[in-house]
């Protein structure tokens, strides 16, 4: 019987972590602006990013500055502003698919 319990619990464990790996494997992370204003340029959807990759400039009084950075080694999913958008900091720009 206690071979029994023992194989039941390791099965639900390897079964938990498995499907965790899963999860993070396909999450998808928001990027979100740091600097408000009007934007100048905007990643392309589909394209592959580095952590520090430029997703998103605004133009400022000293002209057009980074205003989100990748925040994770991906794919560009959905990019959520366009040029011409005007942006606050704190406002969700674009979505990375995390590639492991």
């Amino acid at each position: 019987m206690l071979r029994k319990n023992i194989f039941i619990v390791a099965a639900i464990a390897i079964f938990l972590i498995a499907g965790s790996l899963l999860v993070t494997a396909t999450a998808a992370v928001d990027q979100i602006g740091v600097l408000s204003g009007p934007v100048t340029d905007v990643a392309i959807q589909g394209v592959a990013v580095r952590e520090g990759d430029i997703l998103v400039r605004v133009n400022t009084l000293t002209g057009p500055v980074p205003a989100a950075r990748a925040t994770t080694n991906g794919v560009v999913t959905e990019v959520l502003v366009k040029t011409g958008d005007s942006i606050k900091i704190g406002d969700i720009v674009a979505r990375i698919e995390v590639v492991k």
